[in-house]
Formats: C-alpha cells, structure tokens, sequence
C-alpha cells in the first residue's frame, strides 16, 4: 500500500510541478542578489542575511526561510486534503476499502506519501540553493577570507555545517508534518479535497495573523506557525536551544492530536456517505 501510494505520488506530474515552482523562488533571489545591490552590503542588515551574502554554501537555509513561511505548506495543505477527501470525491474510496486493506494501514499510507512530498521537495530545494548559493554568491570555504562563519562571526567546520544544515531541514520537516496532521484530518471530515485544504491553510493564515496581535499573546506560544523559523537559532553559537525545542514540542503535540483525531475519524467513517 505504501509503495503504491509513493508510485503515485512519482508519477504525478502535478507533483513536480509544485516541486518545480516552489525551488523556482529560491533560484531566482539567488540569481536577484548576485547581478544586483537589492541585498544589504556585508556587515550591515540582519545577521543571517549578512552571513548568508558572505558565503554561498549558507544559502540553503535563506531558501528554507523562504519556503517554509508559505510556499511549502500550502503545497503540503494541497497534498494532504486530496489523501482521503480526493479518493471519496472521484468514488475510488470505498473500492479501495472493499480490498482487504485496513483504514489505519491506509491511512499510513496516505500520511507516508505526504511526507515523502515533503522530504523531496526540501532535499531539491537544499540541493539547488546550494548549487545557486556557491555559483552566484562564493563559497568561503575554499577562498582566503577562511572557514564559514556563523551568524554569531565564528567559524565553522564543514562537518559542523553540515550538520547543523541537517538538523534545519529535519526541523522543517517536522513543522511540515504538523501541517499535513491537520490537512489530513481535515481530509477525513471534509467532502471535496479543496475544502480539507482550504481549512488546513485558514488555520495557517489564523496562526500568522493572531501573532501579530498584542491582545493574542497568551496564545503565541501555542500556535502552530509560532516557531517555524526557530532553526536559524541552530547557526549561531552557542547554538539557542530554547526556541527549537518549544517548537519540536509544539509541532509534536499537533502531530498526535491531529493524527490521533484524524485515526478517530477515519476508522468510524461511512464511506457510503
């Protein structure tokens, strides 16, 4: 089941085409700021956008905090509201049900798929950044000015880079899963695919909105996009635990209420509906 899930996902050309527009973004402001003055001059500006115009290998993780705000979930909203809401508006639910196919088993399935949009759409987006980064930025690494800097302005080794770059994505990741728990439980209630999705990303634009409001602060911790650009605190040094944390637990609890109620529903659905 699983397998057949991610065979589908491969072989839909809408799927790389979202992939394809949203690395799109990336490539273009790499392409902007090397054949323009449009970015602040090194030294001056926010810290990682400094640090990230000194040294072309940093610029994966200005791509991630370009995608990760909008782009990447409203892709995965679109994805994980067509998981079982698509297959009951084109009728195909219930004959894949009638097959000896548990609803938890499929309902993996769906979420396994969804995440596996997820990891291909950051690993071509990681990929090309960086390509586009090192060609049109530079690469300190290789040049006299010495080894990348943190944002903090102390070195780092390339191992340390690498990893710390690794934590990032796989911190996105998990912020991504939060919102295909809610897509997808959504997609379990919902009659059209557009209205699971549609939900999913009111909640998004409700969570943006609410943390720009002074009288919301009680719920800022709590919502759901409140730490999604906490993994620029992984490239300072010391690295700043404190938000990341808050973040994983945040993203987890949305993870197990979401799933555990979209499970809930699912298992009790009448597909006849």
């Amino acid at each position: 089941m699983i397998r057949a899930e991610l065979a589908k996902l491969l072989r839909n050309r809408r799927t790389w085409g979202t992939i394809a527009i949203i690395d799109a973004l990336p490539t273009l402001v790499a392409v902007l700021l090397a054949i323009t003055d449009l970015g602040p001059r090194p030294g001056t500006g926010p810290a990682f956008l400094s640090a990230v115009l000194t040294d072309g290998t940093l610029f994966p993780l200005a791509a991630l905090a370009m995608v990760l705000p909008l782009f990447l979930p409203i892709a995965v909203a679109l994805t994980a509201g067509e998981a079982i809401a698509g297959e009951a508006q084109q009728g195909t639910l219930r004959y894949l049900l009638i097959r000896p196919v548990g609803r938890t088993r499929l309902l993996v399935a769906k979420l396994v798929a969804v995440m596996a949009f997820v990891v291909v759409t950051v690993l071509v987006v990681a990929v090309t950044s960086y390509v586009a980064g090192v060609l049109l930025l530079g690469d300190q690494t290789v040049t006299v000015t010495g080894p990348t800097t943190s944002i903090s302005g102390s070195p780092m080794s390339t191992p340390e880079l690498v990893g710390r770059t690794a934590l990032a994505f796989g911190y996105a990741m998990l912020c991504m899963l939060g919102v295909a728990a809610v897509a997808l439980f959504l997609s379990t209630v919902a009659r059209s695919p557009l209205g699971a999705a549609m939900g999913a990303m009111t909640l998004l634009v409700a969570s943006t909105l609410l943390l720009t409001l002074d009288a919301a602060q009680a719920l800022h911790p709590y919502l759901l996009t409140r730490h999604w650009l906490a993994f620029v605190d992984l490239f300072r040094d010391p690295i700043r635990w404190d938000d990341v944390v808050r973040g994983v637990l945040v993203q987890g609890a949305y993870v197990v209420v979401f799933l555990g109620a979209a499970w809930a529903s699912f298992t009790t659905k009448d597909i006849t509906d």
